[in-house]
């Protein structure tokens, strides 16, 4: 259906003509880590694991032909190399990433995502089921 039609069509449905939304998508991913720069007792400081979740949201207008903001499969395009990157590796090997606090880890996946992800409106990386950190590009 061209985008035309869609219009068309919407309009008569009464969609409104400015929609903004946010649109997130999760992904996975195990890694091991260390955390080189606490002190010598902290259990961190041991290669230990996790099984990271991640949060990918985007935010903008709603286009009203297609009623999206973009195509979900751009965020999997942009973030499934970092996954496989990062997917069974050991962090501290990863240029960017030899501290891998999850606040500094999700300022390295901003840097990696900005440019290609128009409207990246905020990063959420859990590391644990109570521990996570939220980045908003600042």
């Amino acid at each position: 259906m061209r985008a035309r039609e869609i219009d068309s069509q919407l309009s008569t449905l009464n969609y409104p003509l400015a929609v903004r939304a946010r649109l997130t998508k999760d992904f996975r991913f195990e890694s091991a880590q260390t955390l080189p720069n606490v002190p010598p007792t902290h259990k961190c400081g041991r290669m230990h694991g996790h099984s990271f979740l991640m949060e990918i949201t985007v935010e903008g207008e709603v286009n009203p032909a297609t009623g999206w903001i973009y195509d979900h499969s751009e965020i999997s395009k942009a973030m499934n190399p970092l996954v496989e990157m990062l997917d069974h590796a050991y962090l501290n090997e990863i240029p960017g990433l030899e501290n891998p606090t999850i606040e500094l880890m999700a300022h390295w996946f901003w840097q990696k995502l900005a440019p290609q992800l128009p409207g990246l409106a905020e990063i959420v990386i859990h590391e644990t089921p109570t521990a996570r950190c939220s980045y908003r590009g600042e």
